[in-house]
């Protein structure tokens, strides 16, 4: 177990020396595999790097990418923006609104965090500092609205942490609707009570004039309807069992496709550049996965698992502290790791605790996703931030971030006690959508 008990250290060591997270998982597992198995360790590291590789569930997430990519080229994204801007406009903090509201959206369209965040960021941040909106507002309306990716389904994250904990990817994405929906109602109301205590100086009417209904209608049902199209195509076929997350992801980059050829926005530079970021995210994802295998493959084979629980035992904790205790880790690692790594080292880790405790591996999932999500808003190492940082302008400083996202770190984790208080909000829909 020593061996076992140094790997960590080990890790986050390399990880602040500036290694990516990938290399820094592959070195550590081949060290310790060598200290402990000698040159036999080999056979075990390729297996769990096959297995990683050949998980059929999991090759979703090129799919799911291509499809975001897809989106953020054609131009749906800015015509969501006018048209929630339109429709919201004139409420208190309106544009914040818009902001919130496309971010869910597009975030049940695409699935993928930073890319939604830096799109909403580059519309939202002139048209909101034009009505003067406080800087903290803006940041932290767009920190939030981005990081919707995370629990809004379908979400990248729950395919990859469905696979891992081998339970249902339907399920999960069924349970994750309604917390995800009482995030985004959370958020908007904040938005409303503080643009009705501080309203925005500039009125939304000096800026933009009034558009008739007939455009507002029309303009919605050629933006809106097909997106939302696009997310029940891929949504419903996934929760009602007619296709599988792979074939369903597939069928929203097809979708995706034919939007931007509809709006007239498909070029084949569109489309090579689309292909490029998917490599690159997809090939970073992956390698971090089959890397994250490896180590947890050579943790377990030298007493991972009866070291943390002996650490459980010792500590006297029940299934409560237990739960408090992973949600802990969990949150404390998105400080230095990306999703990615947290959820490939937290899950094998946590999991056989979690069947064996009886605790419902669905809701408790949800938890995790939901700690996940609040640690992209949190100082200091919060990745939102980091995300919006490049793309901000020079008025607006480190400090107006983090102040502008402690409000909606409040209500993510004000979300996450109404989960652990019902449980219901996670597993109604699964029982009713899915079945048992």
């Amino acid at each position: 177990m020593l061996t076992a008990s140094l790997m960590f250290p080990a890790l986050f060591a390399l990880i602040l020396l500036g290694l990516p997270i990938s290399f820094s998982l592959a070195i550590v597992s081949v060290g310790a595999g060598l200290m402990a198995f000698g040159p036999a360790a080999f056979n075990q590291l390729y297996g769990s790097f096959y297995s990683a590789s050949t998980n059929f569930i999991l090759s979703a997430i090129p799919m799911f990418i291509l499809m975001g990519a897809l989106l953020e080229r054609s131009g749906v994204a800015e015509r969501l923006f006018r048209v929630m801007s339109m429709w919201l406009g004139k409420l208190p903090g309106g544009i914040a609104l818009a902001t919130i509201a496309m971010g869910g959206i597009f975030a049940a369209a695409a699935g993928v965090v930073g890319a939604v965040e830096v799109m909403i960021g580059m519309m939202a941040i002139p048209a909101m500092q034009r009505l003067g909106y406080d800087n903290r507002l803006i940041a932290g309306t767009i920190c939030a609205g981005g990081s919707l990716g995370t629990m809004i389904p379908p979400s990248v994250i729950a395919v990859m942490y469905a696979s891992l904990a081998q339970i249902s990817v339907g399920k999960l994405l069924a349970g994750m609707i309604l917390p995800g929906l009482l995030m985004v109602g959370l958020f908007l109301a904040y938005i409303v009570l503080h643009g009705m205590i501080r309203p925005a100086p500039v009125p939304q009417e000096a800026v933009e004039d009034e558009v008739p209904l007939g455009e507002k209608l029309r303009l919605t049902f050629t933006t809106l309807l097909p997106v939302c199209a696009l997310i029940f195509a891929v949504l419903g076929s996934i929760l009602g069992g007619i296709a599988s997350p792979t074939e369903a992801a597939a069928v929203g980059a097809a979708g995706a496709l034919l939007l931007c050829i509809c709006y007239g926005k498909f070029r084949p530079l569109v489309l090579r550049e689309s292909l490029s970021i998917t490599v690159r995210i997809s090939a970073m994802i992956l390698l971090i996965v089959a890397a994250g295998t490896m180590f947890m493959g050579v943790f377990a084979a030298n007493g991972g698992a009866k070291l943390i629980r002996n650490v459980i035992e010792g500590a006297g904790l029940g299934p409560t502290g237990m739960i408090v205790f992973f949600l802990l880790v969990v949150f404390l690692l998105g400080f230095v790791l990306d999703w990615t790594a947290n959820v490939l080292i937290c899950v094998p880790l946590f999991t056989p605790f979690i069947r064996s405790s009886g605790i419902d591996p669905i809701w408790f999932a949800t938890l995790v996703i939901i700690v996940i999500q609040t640690s992209y808003l949190t100082p200091p190492m919060a990745s939102a931030i980091f995300y919006l940082k490049s793309i901000a302008p020079k008025n607006m400083t480190y400090g107006q971030m983090c102040r502008g996202v402690l409000p909606f770190v409040g209500l993510q984790l004000l979300t996450l006690l109404i989960v652990i208080c019902f449980p219901i909000l996670v597993t109604w829909l699964p029982e009713r959508i899915v079945g048992v």
